[in-house]
């Protein structure tokens, strides 16, 4: 045997690829929000997180010059040691008090950031309870602590079924540590975590509760600050996390609750402290989007009647959008594996990128083409898309 043997025989990508049904890895040689330049073809997109537009908003692409100028392109180090700049410690001021939380603490990425807070909190007595669909950082940060803490206990509920999640917490021992663990908007199909039962159950329970915001912040809420602020939920949620590479145009993540809770992470999460700091450039860019964000809420609003509109005209053709709510995740379920790919290629052809997701990323049944929405989408943008996906989905009888 050889280790390698499992390389050799991944053979399905090469067989799609040879089939012109890949939809991966295609390289972006122009990103002009949205519209992109891809082998040498303009392309519409809606494919990417860049939910508020921010990435090519020129503020943010001056603040981010300005401070690689200043600070150099990397920290060269651990935010435990050299890595930390005033930078940082002002934008985790200053997210702290966007989430209305008393502290915040940056990681170098999102992922990071759920994978190293998860895996810190967790000890040989925890109890942690997961939405079977939450991200994999969730899952890989439970999954260290189980290597770490055997006697960890992982529990996980059907998706987004508040009675399932009780079901479950209600077996567990009492005097055990517990946390509930939760995507706040669902990154496959934009469905919104159930969050007003789910804080009666916490609170019933004696459950701490953990909310990772990555695709609600910037999307959701009359000031864009999320989850929390659609269900006026910010006492109620003891820790939560989100992303910059969504709407804060940049790259990292962040996490916010109690000081007390945020210094302890602070000194023990390896993914901390054994990573190198986020690039001074990066950190600029969020500080930037973040005050854009603040200050000009109509960006949000606009997000928001795109979201609206594209959801309505889609489901009026007849394409099934799953449990997509008030976000710019409108997934096109197809669930068939081949017509979804066929479906992604023929609006690729012309001229449109979206995302395909196919198994292990949604379940067997289940594929679909997952399309996201920019504040930046012009109406004549959104009228061009409807129209492309409307004369495909009827040419390959999916509507």
């Amino acid at each position: 045997m050889d280790i390698f043997d499992k390389c050799y025989e991944f053979t399905k990508a090469t067989e799609y690829r040879d089939k012109g049904l890949y939809p991966y890895f295609i390289p972006i040689a122009e990103n002009h929000g949205p519209r992109v330049l891809m082998k040498g073809r303009e392309m519409l997109m809606i494919g990417s997180n860049n939910y508020l537009g921010l990435t090519k908003d020129p503020r943010v692409q001056e603040a981010a010059i300005q401070a690689m100028e200043k600070f150099g392109t990397s920290c060269s180090g651990s935010r435990f040691l050299n890595g930390t700049l005033e930078l940082h410690e002002e934008a985790e001021r200053r997210l702290a008090k966007f989430v209305n939380k008393e502290a915040a603490l940056m990681f170098t990425t999102g992922y990071l950031t759920n994978f190293g807070s998860v895996s810190t909190l967790l000890d040989r007595r925890s109890v942690v309870i997961s939405d079977k669909t939450n991200h994999a950082c969730i899952n890989d940060g439970m999954l260290l602590a189980k290597g770490i803490f055997p006697t960890v206990t992982i529990k996980r509920y059907q998706h987004n079924d508040m009675d399932d999640l009780e079901r479950v917490i209600q077996k567990i021992d009492p005097d055990k540590p517990k946390i509930i663990v939760t995507d706040g908007v669902f990154s496959m199909e934009g469905d919104i975590v159930r969050l007003p039962r789910m804080i009666e159950i916490a609170k019933k329970y004696n459950a701490r509760l953990y909310v990772d915001d990555a695709h609600g912040m910037g999307v959701l809420g009359k000031r864009g600050r999320g989850t929390l602020e659609h269900f006026d939920a910010f006492e109620d949620v003891d820790l939560i996390t989100s992303t910059f590479s969504k709407s804060f145009a940049s790259l990292g993540g962040f996490i916010a609750g109690k000081k007390e809770v945020i210094d302890f992470i602070k000194h023990f999460s390896r993914a901390l402290i054994f990573a190198a700091a986020m690039p001074p450039a990066n950190t600029a860019a969020v500080l930037k989007s973040l005050e854009i964000i603040e200050t000009e809420p109509q960006l949000v609003h606009r997000l928001q009647q795109i979201s609206a509109r594209m959801r309505r005209e889609f489901q009026a053709m007849g394409f099934d959008t799953g449990e997509s709510e008030y976000t710019p995740i409108i997934p096109l379920v197809i669930r068939d594996f081949d017509k979804t790919l066929g479906f992604w290629k023929a609006l690729y052809d012309a001229g449109i990128y979206t995302n395909a997701v196919v198994p292990p990323g949604v379940p067997a049944d289940r594929s679909l083409l997952r399309t996201t929405y920019m504040a930046t989408h012009t109406d004549e943008d959104l009228d061009e898309i409807l129209d492309r996906v409307k004369k495909i989905g009827k040419q390959m009888g999916i509507i």
